[in-house]
């Protein structure tokens, strides 16, 4: 099975049995607006669970990315092996010094700007994406011993289960407007913080905040009052909790070990929900 690429904060690996057991067992087409890893996504397309596959977030550099492994693997993997023979010689200070070269750079081409994510995502602090207010990612590098930045096999599964994926940049609402009672939405996005110090993943430029919220929770009760099977997840707040019991939607906790925080005392299992519909 095809697993993701990137290591993605929020990721849905650990909740994918949680995940699987709410969504349809098959449908016509599968919509994921908030990419991220694609977790579920690639998961439901190990078990041939839909016939298409609508696959879009805002971040335009991860949409890019997505493209590039499903249409340009070998190209890819080249550039990524020479990243990586470049990064494992050297010495932790040179390390340094390259993974910040590298973050500093702009590149004008696809498959350098696929490239340089997939080498930040894998060397920076914690696999964090995250963006300063210009929009220039600004995670500090990672130290790990031997990390691996080139997964040839991995890359080419995941180039084979996204072809015939249709790949876009677009808001969360612009995709779902075509779905229909026979598919499937799934809705995986920037979390409503638990704490004060937890809102710190500025996943794009333009931050993800209550009134986008309130916009995802009416946009899902719409799509429910029209048939169509949807899942969401989001954190266990009870801003989020209010917000989707208002619109007439069910919620259910779970719990995952989540390891972005500073501090290691920080980390640990924390409250998330999954929201379905009656349609689902």
């Amino acid at each position: 099975m095809a697993k993701p690429f990137l290591k993605w904060a929020g990721g849905k690996t650990q909740l994918l049995k949680h995940l699987l057991a709410a969504a349809p067992q098959h449908c016509e087409t599968y919509y994921e607006p908030f990419l991220g890893g694609g977790a579920l996504f690639f998961a439901l397309q190990a078990e041939a669970c839909f016939e298409r596959a609508i696959l879009s977030d805002s971040n335009e550099e991860l949409i890019n990315c997505y493209r590039q492994v499903r249409d340009r693997p070998d190209d890819l993997i080249a550039a990524l092996d020479s990243h990586q023979r470049r990064y494992l010689a050297d010495g932790d200070d040179a390390r340094a010094g390259y993974f910040y070269a590298i973050r500093a750079e702009q590149p004008s081409h696809d498959l350098g700007r696929a490239a340089r994510l997939i080498f930040l995502n894998k060397t920076c602090f914690n696999g964090l994406y995250r963006v300063n207010s210009a929009g220039r990612f600004n995670v500090p590098h990672g130290r790990y011993a031997n990390p691996t930045i080139c997964d040839e096999s991995g890359l080419r599964t995941a180039s084979q289960a996204l072809q015939g994926a249709d790949i876009r940049v677009a808001d969360f609402e612009d995709p779902i407007s075509a779905a229909a009672p026979g598919d499937f939405v799934y809705f995986d996005p920037p979390y409503v913080p638990l704490s004060p110090t937890a809102n710190f993943t500025a996943y794009t430029a333009d931050a993800f905040g209550m009134d986008d919220q309130l916009r995802l929770a009416n946009a899902a009760a719409s799509l429910d009052a029209r048939g169509v099977p949807t899942l969401l997840s989001n954190s266990g707040h009870l801003d989020v909790q209010r917000l989707y019991r208002q619109v007439g939607m069910s919620l259910r906790e779970v719990h995952a070990v989540r390891a972005i925080n500073s501090n290691a005392n920080g980390r640990g299992a924390v409250r998330e929900a999954l929201i379905v519909g009656a349609a689902r």
